[in-house]
């Protein structure tokens, strides 16, 4: 069986072990808390750009299910997606407690860099998602230790959430094994650190991220140190918040670019380049029906330098409204020289990518 419907095949079966009544060994006086829930997401998009210009269609974007639970000192986390075209592992990881500050979680897991959980408020996340460097999920194992006011992450990876370049049937976008760069992501050590901030009215946290790993050629058996770093801050005074990040990422591969792949399609971005992050958001005062109402501008770029690349950018208005279990994002996405709206990959120069794409995208999503 192929490594990718191996994986969804034990993430299929851990969902229906959950569903099923959970025997308690005897004598055990620890409470077994299990949860099920998932998500239903509707999706309008109105476009400046492309075959589907000015379509607003509304469809259902997303399926989703949730399974979570906790004995003692054990704990679990696990979901999955289907979209139209595709289905795919979001996470799946099992976790060992020592106490509230400090853990351990193996599996599919969220890689521990730059600003946490997400460099970006809207639905459609930053430049970072998109190199995958935000939000990102891979199999691996992470160890969290959040004692006082600092927080640190050491994880190991061996490689993607499939360990298969060549599935493009994924959400985390990954290296990509394709003719013309038949790369694949390897091992990979990360470090995070954090430290909480405090003072002059402003609260939040500050630190710096790192890893180091390994990238194959599938063609010639050789090996490429892949590296990255970042320095990030998440500041927020009142109903105000403003996140920073400066990122850099480098494949150390022949030539300038790379494949990625993610929601069924392989492109290139740039092998080498930095990654800037600026975001301020506004809390707005409760008031009336709903329960919250979250106003932003995300700006992101991707900074590039060499033959057949040009910089990327980024730049997402938007609000998002939550009442019970709703949630709905109302974003106007512009990009200049981006993948998702037309352009020919991130910091690739090619016919296409020159002038700034938008569009107009309401998600709406019910959650349970």
């Amino acid at each position: 069986m192929p490594s990718a419907a191996r994986n969804r095949s034990v993430v299929a079966g851990l969902l229906l072990w959950t569903m099923l009544p959970q025997p308690s060994a005897a004598g055990d006086d620890n409470e077994q808390d299990w949860r099920l829930g998932g998500a239903a997401r509707f999706n309008y998009g109105w476009l400046d750009y492309g075959p589907d210009k000015g379509d607003g269609a509304f469809d259902l974007e997303l399926l989703r299910v949730d399974a979570s639970g906790e004995q003692g000192a054990l704990f679990f986390s696990l979901q999955y997606r289907w979209y139209e075209d595709f289905d795919a592992i979001h996470h799946a990881w099992l976790g060992w407690r020592v106490d509230e500050a400090r853990d351990l979680r193996a599996g599919v897991v969220q890689v521990p860099f730059g600003l946490l959980p997400y460099a970006s408020h809207g639905f459609w996340f930053g430049s970072g998602y998109y190199l995958g460097i935000e939000d990102d999920y891979d199999l691996g194992a992470v160890w969290r230790d959040a004692r006082d006011d600092r927080r640190w992450h050491l994880a190991l990876f061996a490689g993607d959430e499939y360990r298969n370049g060549g599935e493009f049937d994924r959400y985390s976008f990954d290296v990509a094994t394709t003719d013309a760069l038949p790369y694949r992501e390897a091992e990979r050590v990360h470090l995070r650190y954090a430290r909480d901030l405090d003072g002059d009215g402003w609260r939040g946290e500050a630190g710096g991220s790192a890893f180091v790993g390994r990238i194959e050629n599938r063609a010639t058996g050789g090996d490429d140190v892949h590296w990255g770093t970042a320095v990030h801050a998440e500041l927020v005074r009142g109903d105000w918040s403003l996140q920073l990040q400066w990122a850099h990422y480098d494949y150390g591969v022949d030539g300038d670019r790379i494949a990625l792949s993610a929601f069924m399609f392989p492109f290139e971005i740039a092998a080498e380049a930095d990654v800037l992050t600026a975001n301020l958001a506004y809390a707005l005062p409760r008031t009336g029906w709903l329960d919250a109402i979250t106003c932003y501008n995300d700006l992101s770029t991707t900074q590039v330098d060499g033959p057949g690349l040009r910089d990327s950018w980024q730049n997402v208005s938007g609000c998002s409204f939550a009442k019970g279990p709703m949630f709905t994002y109302v974003d106007w996405i512009a990009g200049h020289n981006m993948w998702f709206v037309g352009g020919p990959g991130v910091g690739i120069r090619e016919p296409g990518g020159d002038r700034w794409r938008s569009r107009l995208n309401v998600n709406l999503g019910l959650y349970f």
